[in-house]
Formats: C-alpha cells, sequence, structure tokens
C-alpha cells in the first residue's frame, strides 16, 4: 500500500496543502472547525507526518546516539533504561549504535545522525577523533575516560577509588593474598579498579604474584572457567579473597569456588562491583560496591542536551561508589579455627 502523503490529506479534506500543515503543526490561524476537519481526516487515512524534512529544516534530528560495543549484562539494561527515560522527558528519542568498529562509530556521529552522543567503547576513539569531533561542534558525553571541553563532557564511576577500598576493606579483614578478576583490558573501569587494588596493595606491601590476575572479561561463564583452573593449578598457594571487576564475575567466580568444594565465605572471601539486582538474593548474598548506574545514565543525557541546547560547556563528572557488605566476605580465619 502506498505511503499516505499531505497531498492525499489535503485533497480528501477539500482544502490547501499549507492548511494542513497549519492544521497538523497547531499554528493558530485556522479556524476551529476547519482545524478539526483536516485533523480527523488526517486520523481515518492514518497519515503519518515526515518528520525528516521538518528535522532538516531546523538543523536537529531530536535524536541522541548511544556508541557502545556491547549492551549486554545487567550494567548495560540499567544504563540504556536510565538514559531512554531521561531522553523522553527531555524530549529527545535515543538510537543505540552496538559496533565494534570505530569507523561506524565516528561516520555515525560525523554525519550529523544525531544531535549529540554518549560515547562508551572500548576500542578508544583516539585524540584525533575528539579533535575532529570538536572541529564539527560535535556535542558528546563520554562514559569511559575522564575529558571536559566545550563540546565534550564525561560521567564516570571513580573505580579507582573504589578498587582501593574494596582491596583496603579485605585487607582490613586480615586477608593478604587477594586475587584480582579483571574485566576487559582496554575498558576504562576495569583498567582503574585494577589499578587501585595494585595501589592498596603496595601501600600495606602486600605481594601480588603475576598469576593473581586472572581474566574474567566481566563475564560469568568466563570468569567460572578462570577461577576454576586457577584453583586447581594453585592448590599450594590459595588466595584468601577474590575481588571481581564486577557482580557477573564475582558470581561466576562464587560458583567455580562452590564446584570445588571451596566455601565462601568462611575458605574465601568474594567481593564484586556494580550491585547488580540479583547481588543480594545470591547465596551467599555478595558483597559487592554499589555504583550509581541509573544515575550515571540520567546524568549523562541531561549534560548533553545542556550543552545541545547550548546551556553549558562539557564538565567532568564522577560518581563514587558505596561498599555494600553482605555474606560473601568475612574475617580471615587461621586453619586451627576453622577446624
Amino acid at each position: 500500500m502506498a505511503r499516505v502523503t499531505i497531498k492525499d490529506v489535503a485533497r480528501e479534506a477539500g482544502v490547501s496543502i499549507s492548511t494542513v500543515s497549519n492544521a497538523l503543526n497547531d499554528v493558530d490561524v485556522l479556524n476551529p472547525e476547519t482545524k478539526s476537519h483536516v485533523l480527523e481526516v488526517a486520523k481515518r487515512l492514518n497519515y503519518v507526518p515526515n518528520l525528516n524534512g521538518k528535522l532538516l529544516k531546523s538543523g536537529t534530528t531530536k535524536m541522541i546516539g548511544f556508541f557502545t560495543t556491547s549492551v549486554s549484562g545487567p550494567y548495560f539494561y540499567k544504563l540504556v533504561e536510565s538514559m531512554a527515560s531521561t531522553c523522553d522527558r527531555l524530549g529527545y528519542g535515543l538510537n543505540v549504535f552496538v559496533t565494534k568498529d570505530k569507523q561506524v562509530i565516528m561516520s555515525n556521529i560525523l554525519g550529523n545522525r544525531v544531535d549529540g552522543a554518549i560515547i562508551y567503547e572500548e576500542l578508544r576513539i583516539n585524540d584525533l577523533d575528539i579533535a575532529a569531533m570538536e572541529k564539527g561542534k560535535i556535542k558528546a558525553v563520554f562514559l569511559d575516560r575522564l575529558i571536559e571541553g566545550d563540546t565534550t563532557g564525561s560521567v564516570i564511576f571513580d573505580s579507582f577509588v573504589a578498587g582501593y577500598e574494596a582491596t583496603k576493606y579485605l585487607i582490613g579483614l586480615g586477608h593478604k593474598r587477594i586475587a584480582y578478576i579483571s574485566g576487559v583490558a582496554t575498558m576504562f573501569d576495569s583498567e582503574q579498579r585494577k589499578a587501585g587494588y595494585l595501589a592498596a596493595l603496595r601501600e600495606y606491601h602486600l605481594d601480588t604474584p603475576e598469576e593473581y590476575i586472572l581474566q574474567g572479561y566481566f563475564e560469568e561463564e568466563a570468569t567460572y572457567n578462570a577461577v576454576r583452573s586457577f584453583l586447581r593449578m594453585n592448590t599450594d598457594k590459595l588466595p584468601d579473597a577474590f575481588l571481581a571487576g564486577n557482580d557477573l564475575s564475582a558470581i561466576g567466580c562464587l560458583q567455580a569456588l562452590k564446584a570445588l568444594g571451596y566455601e565462601v565465605p568462611r575458605d574465601i572471601s568474594v567481593i564484586g562491583f556494580d550491585d547488580i539486582d540479583i547481588a543480594q538474593y545470591y547465596s551467599p548474598p555478595l558483597t559487592t560496591v554499589r555504583n550509581q548506574i541509573a544515575r550515571q545514565g540520567m546524568l549523562a543525557i541531561e549534560q548533553l542536551v545542556r550543552m545541545i541546547r547550548k546551556k553549558e560547556k562539557g564538565a567532568m563528572v564522577k560518581l563514587e561508589g558505596e561498599l555494600i557488605v553482605r555474606g560473601s566476605s568475612h574475617v580471615k580465619l587461621d586453619r586451627s579455627d576453622i577446624l
């Protein structure tokens, strides 16, 4: 079926195209009867206005783009939900672009297909890319680095401090051999949490064997396999605790420990990051660092919209984590205490 056009509505209503346009755009130049008649005809014909021409004339798309290499997992579910609801509240739509092709990301951003961009990607848009965006006056908020300028801002978690404080908490429980389960090596939060972990160990003069840093990729299954393999190969130098890069990795770690007969937290403590919904209901309930995921999404969109509307320049925002102590961490017990 051919698409109904504004000409079809005008012909059916017996009025000019400009009269239909005025009625649809609520321009106060028509008498109420004419306006009502035109709107009734448009509804009966199922006419859908073509927004492209209108948006091109205004120089805007009323769309915000979220550029990411993944949307899987509880973090992204909560983040995208928060961004979408904030966009709706502010009169914008949200387009989610999931790709690992940096050229695709840059062509969509520089091609003015959206009014502004929220960027979270592991391929690291570099300084030259950012310079091109600034030259084109592209408004962007990054979730993977600290940056601010006339047209760029950032909203991140203070993952270094969170990693440091979580490790310090484990040390305070008497744990001296603490393993870290890393996420994706090129991702900002993963590297910052790891850096905080290492800083705390150095401060308390604790050794960090190379094999104590595992790769879990922020994934439950990958972490399960990594921890299971690690435990089988290091029975003579087991860690007292695991600090996982996110809660999914922490859950994979718990499963591996249980599968090999270890009891958490009696034998080994486990801490995660993010405080996803399932964390408090898991067995044992997961000690974790609560990150303000929904707030990150809301603040990123709000800052971007203010830049789009030229109300302010970009800013750097750091969100603090909160250690939530539950049942997966415990004071280290001596072997005599266990026996």
